[in-house]
């Protein structure tokens, strides 16, 4: 399923219009990016968790020459399926 398909799913199961659908869609996302960029964490009760993970330094290797290289630290954003959602997808 890609962007459209969430957003006509929506529009038929919640009755809306496709516009309104994606104005929905694009709200959630905006919202999510908003707060995990301000650290917090978004706790939707039933479906997950999104949050933001540290990945310290640390060094790899160049797989063509085999040198070390630094990799430098990172946030990166993840999500932690909630029990209900995991149930659901059984």
């Amino acid at each position: 399923m890609n962007k459209a398909d969430l957003i006509t799913a929506i529009a038929d199961k919640a009755d809306l219009s496709k516009a309104d659908a994606g104005k929905a869609v694009e709200a959630f996302f905006a919202v999510v990016a908003k707060a995990l960029k301000k650290n917090d964490k978004v706790s939707l009760v039933g479906f997950g968790t999104f949050a933001v993970r540290k990945r310290a330094a640390r060094t790899g290797r160049n797989p063509k020459t085999g040198a070390p290289l630094k990799i430098s630290a990172s946030k990166n954003p993840s999500f932690k399926a909630g029990k209900a959602f995991k149930d659901a997808v059984k």
